[in-house]
């Protein structure tokens, strides 16, 4: 079975990371996919957030990174997906998601979504919560990978500070 995990990944999150490779355990191939979204403007570009994903999920290898842009039905279709994955953290997620589930199904009838609830220990983390916390210079040890981590400071620090910011924090 083949599923499209979808996001905008801006950055990748430990929550991320946690659907991702349970997704992989449970199914024959995983498709990130990517959004690039001209509407917005993500902290991390493209090409940057994909480098991010690729090296964390280098070693699993049923799991590829993709970039789409458009409608996610249309990217489905062309994939030749079994279904899109979506991760689930709050109640109020799963209402956003099941709406945004039957909107899929309505422009492609054939589009099925899953949803996949994530860990508990990971149920608060957001890229927007990260994003915000290490704009301040928060701890962002229990949010994303280390690697992530040292970018997310990068963005709103300089070499120095980041540094003493990576000597703070506990890496996953």
């Amino acid at each position: 079975m083949r599923v499209i995990f979808p996001g905008s990944f801006d950055p990748v999150t430990l929550g991320h990371l946690n659907i991702i490779k349970r997704a992989a355990s449970l199914f024959d191939e995983v498709i990130v996919a990517v959004l690039e979204n001209n509407q917005k403007q993500p902290l991390f570009p493209t090409e940057e957030r994909i480098e991010m994903l690729e090296e964390l999920l280098y070693d699993i290898d049923n799991v590829e990174v993709e970039v789409f842009s458009g409608l996610l039905a249309d990217y489905y279709r062309l994939k030749d997906a079994d279904a899109v994955l979506r991760g689930l953290r709050t109640p109020s997620d799963y209402e956003y998601e099941r709406q945004l589930a039957a909107l899929n199904h309505s422009l492609y009838p054939g589009l099925e979504t899953l949803f996949l609830v994530t860990e508990t220990r990971y149920s608060f983390i957001s890229s927007s919560y990260a994003r915000e916390v290490a704009s301040y210079g928060g701890n962002i040890s229990g949010l994303v990978p280390c690697s992530v981590a040292r970018k997310l400071y990068r963005k709103f620090f300089s070499d120095p500070v980041v540094e003493e910011k990576m000597k703070q924090i506990q890496c996953l």
